[in-house]
């Protein structure tokens, strides 16, 4: 038994000494309607590098989404394994998992998930408070992460006062307050026009050039040609995984 650990140790010092900031071996979620069994991801490898804009793109129902949720460590695989920053994820308990999900991965979702009674810089500031930071230094860095996103003169408003775009840059700045290893998207411009969903897209690949690694989740083309590497899925597998610049 000390061996297959010391293995999975070796594996993942090698996967942060190649920056992989992603990797997945054999991947599968599996759900068991009546007598039938969903494969809803099967057997997916993938593998994502630190600083690389990736978009993960399937049809309703290729299994995009539930990638997305193991990758975010908000589900767990039936089997096969998943290293995030060289850690296997199975091997976490519950404390270091939602360590992880706050600190190591900034999640933007397509409803924003905002407070609607709380000022922007309030709802940027929540996962600094999670995490323990003080009072002064949070204040700090929320103004830094609304900086970021051209959203400082608006920090004192509420999500009832600000455009569907501007709630989408708070979310983004929100995901941002950490310096996570993985900006994670799930359709950031499903609910927004589509001047205003090119503009988040600008914003996107404004962060991916500052060094931001961006897993976009999508099922629009023309979104997922906003990144620099398109994984194709379908039918809970990879299709197709291709470098587009």
């Amino acid at each position: 038994m000390p061996q297959a650990v010391d293995a999975t140790t070796e594996q993942g010092e090698q996967l942060r000494r190649d920056n992989i900031v992603i990797r997945t071996y054999d991947l599968w979620k599996t759900y068991i309607m009546g007598d039938t069994e969903i494969h809803a991801v099967s057997g997916v490898d993938v593998e994502i590098r630190r600083g690389e804009y990736v978009a993960i793109m399937g049809p309703s129902g290729s299994g995009k989404s539930t990638l997305m949720n193991l990758i975010g460590c908000l589900d767990t695989p039936t089997r096969g394994q998943y290293f995030i920053n060289g850690r296997l994820v199975s091997e976490m308990n519950d404390d270091e998992l939602a360590r992880i999900r706050n600190k190591e991965i900034g999640f933007v979702f397509q409803t924003f998930n905002l407070l609607p009674r709380a000022t922007s810089l309030h709802n940027v500031e929540l996962p600094l408070i999670y995490a323990g930071i003080s009072s002064e230094a949070r204040l700090e860095r929320a103004k830094q992460a609304l900086r970021q996103v051209d959203l400082e003169a608006r920090m004192y408003h509420k999500p009832s006062e600000l455009s569907g775009g501007q709630r989408q840059r708070v979310a983004v700045a929100r995901a941002l307050v950490n310096n996570p290893s993985i900006l994670l998207a799930d359709e950031p411009t499903g609910n927004l026009d589509t001047a205003t969903g090119n503009e988040i897209m600008a914003l996107f690949e404004r962060l991916y050039q500052q060094g931001n690694t961006i897993v976009l989740v999508t099922h629009e083309h023309d979104v997922a040609m906003h990144a620099h590497r398109i994984i194709h899925i379908r039918d809970g597998k990879v299709e197709k995984d291709e470098k587009i610049r």
